[in-house]
């Protein structure tokens, strides 16, 4: 979702009307993933299970709007899409039920979920173009680093105290996915300010949904 959230290309493509009506959830959901990750990491006796219920919980949400908006989508892509959110609706559906049942099962989650998550997630991106490739170099040098950090911990000291580390780090990763939103919402606001595009003189409109008067 952070995949270059809102580039140039989405912004000038997005019209005030859409924009007004998509930044406020843009901006709402950013906030919420920082203040779930600082939430996260300073309340410890349960931050684990939040950090897991709020990842289920978007998860879900998300698989449910892939699945409604395939019913848009080309007979190929719509296959896809209906794939991935039934994948994450179950995924999310998981994730919140561990977060309910246990917390000491939630950190394990998140102990095994992280270099898992991270490892798979640099192996997509060194599949995919030159520009992405160096992304996914880096995320995965980072993600070698802090598996080596949680195997280090949970065999010098403590597995508790590894999960401790997993739930930090996930709680940075989700601050991280954070910004990009904030950032996105902000702009999308700004294209919602923008007025409206004045109508020529004499054009009374009604040749506009058409594709204008030439049409």
């Amino acid at each position: 979702m952070a995949n270059g959230i809102l580039s140039a290309d989405t912004l000038a493509a997005a019209t005030p009307d859409v924009a007004r009506r998509t930044w406020p959830q843009w901006l709402g959901l950013g906030v919420a993933l920082i203040a779930v990750a600082v939430t996260a990491v300073v309340w410890d006796a349960a931050g684990a299970r939040l950090l897991l219920g709020a990842l289920g919980l978007f998860f879900v949400v998300r698989g449910v709007a892939l699945i409604r908006d395939a019913r848009s989508m080309t007979v190929d892509l719509a296959g896809r899409a209906r794939a991935l959110g039934s994948g994450a609706v179950v995924g999310g559906l998981a994730g919140l039920a561990v977060a309910v049942a246990s917390a000491d099962l939630s950190a394990r989650v998140l102990l095994v979920g992280v270099p898992v998550v991270l490892l798979g997630a640099s192996a997509a991106l060194l599949a995919r173009g030159a520009v992405a490739r160096r992304g996914g170099l880096a995320l995965l040098v980072w993600s070698l680093l802090v598996t080596g950090l949680l195997v280090a911990t949970g065999l010098g000291q403590s597995w508790a105290r590894a999960a401790d580390v997993a739930t930090v780090v996930t709680a940075l990763a989700v601050a991280v996915l954070g910004v990009p939103l904030l950032i996105g919402g902000l702009n999308l606001r700004a294209v919602a300010a923008r007025p409206a595009p004045a109508r020529p003189a004499g054009c009374g409109g009604c040749a506009c949904g058409a594709g204008g008067c030439g049409a």
